[in-house]
């Protein structure tokens, strides 16, 4: 074991019982909501414990288990693991975030959900507690034993171990999705996830044309992507080809700010000297939020001849600084076509239309 790895361990160990359970920050800069979650939380946390899935059995019988700070440090600590920032490792220590991104996807009995990076399990207990079925995707080696220890037994939990950006999702989700649903009743899943935030663009990318599978995805992310994805308008420089592919396939809703004192690791948790040994391990230092993407389905997509044809030419349009829209495209069609398009967009002459962007 390194010396880093041997510090670490005796941190973990060394946490004090009196450290303050972190909590939602209830001051928020957040935009406000347009339905659904409130923008900001309370703080206090439930006078409960959440329950587990006892492991000897497929059935589902309660066993109490606190998922918080110090069961949470305690769980690493067993592995004789700690956050990788390669990997955008960071695990949640309010049970109350969990419970709020469960709620936020209307979690109940018999649903199906995708979780992207499980951790120690915290997110997957409350996912199994409301009666779902859970697959959940780790990459960590670790991690995923660590997971398939905490459910063992439970035909109600899944774990792959696999880069989530590698994954075939549609492979593994028909593989758990009923053949013939019963009248009345969605063939469609959710995902719930606090996905590492080094991967955030991937995830959007890959799950959000999977309206055929998903009818939700409820994700953590870093706070000031979660801003730009949702917030950016066409008149802000903030506005990139990433905003018309979230808006063309989903309708997203910015939901909740989770400071950052909510994570591990976290620099209020150490001494100076202990981050000076920790800088390498380092990986969540900024807050989050709660985001929605409720997901069309493709009747609901915008009409266009090609979906494939109409992004190829949105990356072209946002291709170099300053540069005129008749220069971005000219290599798909000629610039009195694009000017025939652009009046009938009703935008500005061409010597005025340019892509600030």
């Amino acid at each position: 074991m390194s010396a880093t790895a041997m510090r670490m361990s005796s941190l973990l160990h060394s946490v004090p019982p009196s450290l303050p359970f972190p909590h939602i920050s209830s001051t928020s800069t957040s935009p406000p909501p347009h339905g659904g979650l409130a923008a900001t939380s309370t703080g206090k946390l439930p006078n409960t414990t959440m329950r587990i899935l006892a492991s000897t059995t497929s059935k589902r019988e309660p066993k109490r288990q606190e998922d918080d700070y110090h069961s949470t440090l305690k769980a690493l600590n067993s592995k004789g693991h700690f956050p990788r920032k390669s990997l955008g490792q960071h695990y949640m220590l309010n049970a109350s975030v969990n419970e709020e991104l469960v709620a936020a996807a209307n979690v109940k009995e018999g649903d199906i959900v995708l979780e992207i990076g499980p951790g120690t399990g915290s997110l997957t207990n409350i996912l199994v507690d409301a009666g779902a079925t859970v697959l959940a995707i780790e990459k960590d080696p670790h991690m995923a034993a660590l997971v398939r220890e905490r459910f063992a037994g439970l035909d109600c939990v899944k774990v792959v171990e696999e880069d989530f950006t590698r994954s075939h999702i549609r492979s593994h989700m028909s593989s758990i999705l009923p053949k013939n649903p019963p009248d009345g009743t969605s063939r469609s899943a959710k995902v719930v996830a606090n996905i590492p935030f080094n991967i955030s663009t991937d995830v959007v990318k890959q799950l959000l044309p999977m309206g055929d599978i998903f009818s939700e995805v409820i994700l953590l992310l870093q706070d000031e992507a979660a801003l730009r994805l949702v917030d950016s308008s066409l008149k802000t420089s903030e506005y990139r080809p990433i905003n018309i592919f979230v808006n063309f396939y989903s309708d997203p809703e910015y939901l909740l700010k989770v400071s950052r004192t909510n994570f591990f690791p976290n620099q209020k948790s150490f001494t100076i000297l202990d981050l000076c040994l920790l800088f390498e391990v380092l990986a969540a230092q900024v807050d989050a939020a709660v985001v929605a993407f409720k997901l069309k389905q493709t009747v609901d997509y915008p009409r266009v001849s090609s979906i494939k044809s109409f992004f190829s030419m949105v990356n072209s349009a946002f291709n170099g600084k300053r540069k005129m829209l008749r220069k971005s495209l000219q290599h798909i069609c000629p610039s009195p076509e694009i000017e025939a398009a652009l009046c009938a967009a009703g935008l500005p002459p061409l010597q005025d239309q340019k892509n600030s962007h």
